[in-house]
């Protein structure tokens, strides 16, 4: 009896393939689809695909959409390197959410669909709780979007508390695995994302760490046979930039916007060249400070460091003019006082925007 199945094609030996699931971290499974070569060559599938198609006895035997599209309309599909992308000018409501830390984020740094954002942060700051605090807000905010959260040589309790604690799908991999099934998570993933790009689809991915996916990455080694200061190999961080510049927004078409997190001040030398390599790259960045979370002053946001570019685009005229206005009162201020003060703010007006109507231009 013929069946209905979907998956992600993974290719395998002889120029056949298997359909893994992302609710298992593409990990393989027994039942896990077999798609046969012929299938391959006459859809032209590429890795990485999201495929919905006819099963029988585990097998693929006929295709109903590839990448939420039919086939048709796939191969007439926009190839990755030709699409054109552009600034990001949708913002996500985060505010909506009526979270202290949302608030604050939506005025200070927005984020929109295409964005490529860091949280960057010394250990125990907050990140974590950041992280999740951004994708339960676009989860609410943004239902047409698909949500992925990313973690890669992550502690086992970490994945439980996002898996139980958000709706979003979870791909993740633990610091238990070996450095080869990190590695190959962190490049079926980019292919996946790149393919629901290609087929006009909207995604967010948060991930958990851009550090420790460098961290990976450099003990695999690319052989160029250079090390830099700090035991980094040159050529180390090839994937994990592709897979953090794979954010943009695409004109006509659909969007990959990445929120990534960067440890810095962890005392490893290769943790700050990690950081060095990726920092300037975004177009967002959140920076936590140490010494308002070694206060408990949650989130422990640097305003003055923190920010968008192109920010007018995602932000009303006169809302941006006020958010102005607010950063040049608080600009004389240091971190703690700055943050004290717009959370004082923030429990005089409930919303941001009561907060901005009473800024006068």
């Amino acid at each position: 009896m013929t069946e209905t199945g979907s998956g992600v094609l993974k290719l395998t030996k002889n120029r056949a393939g298997e359909l893994r699931s992302a609710e298992n971290s593409f990990r393989p499974k027994q039942d896990d689809i077999w798609v046969p070569p012929e299938i391959i060559k006459q859809y032209q599938l590429q890795e990485g695909t999201l495929i919905t198609g006819r099963i029988l006895h585990g097998k693929l035997t006929g295709i109903d959409t590839i990448g939420g599209l039919t086939p048709d309309r796939y191969r007439e599909r926009t190839p990755f390197t030709e699409l054109v992308a552009v600034n990001p000018c949708e913002k996500f409501d985060l505010a909506i959410s009526g979270n202290i830390s949302m608030r604050i984020v939506d005025l200070i740094a927005p984020l929109g669909k295409g964005t490529r954002g860091m949280i960057v942060s010394p250990p125990k700051a907050g990140k974590t709780t950041l992280l999740m605090d951004i994708t339960k807000a676009i989860c609410a905010c943004s239902s047409g979007t698909r949500v992925i959260v990313f973690l890669i040589d992550e502690r086992p309790e970490e994945v439980t508390f996002f898996r139980r604690g958000v709706d979003a799908e979870v791909i993740a991999s633990n610091i238990d695995q070996s450095i080869e099934d990190h590695i190959k998570l962190a490049e079926l993933t980019l292919k996946h994302i790149r393919s629901e790009l290609e087929c006009g689809i909207d995604v967010v991915v948060l991930v958990d760490s851009l550090t420790r996916m460098g961290r990976v990455f450099n003990l695999k080694g690319r052989g160029t046979g250079r090390t830099l200061s700090g035991g980094l190999d040159s050529g180390a961080l090839e994937i994990p930039r592709k897979f953090f510049g794979l954010a943009r927004n695409i004109e006509n078409g659909g969007s990959v916007t990445i929120i990534a997190t960067a440890l810095v001040d962890t005392g490893s030398r290769m943790d700050e060249l990690i950081f060095q390599e990726f920092k300037g790259t975004g177009n967002a960045e959140i920076v936590l400070d140490r010494k308002l979370a070694e206060k408990r002053i949650f989130p422990a946001v640097n305003i003055r460091e923190s920010g968008t570019r192109k920010e007018e685009l995602l932000h009303s005229k006169e809302d941006l003019q006020k958010i102005t206005l607010l950063r040049r009162a608080l600009a004389d201020l240091g971190p703690e006082q700055m943050l004290s003060l717009l959370l004082g703010k923030m429990e005089e007006h409930p919303t941001n925007q009561e907060l901005l109507d009473s800024i006068r231009v």
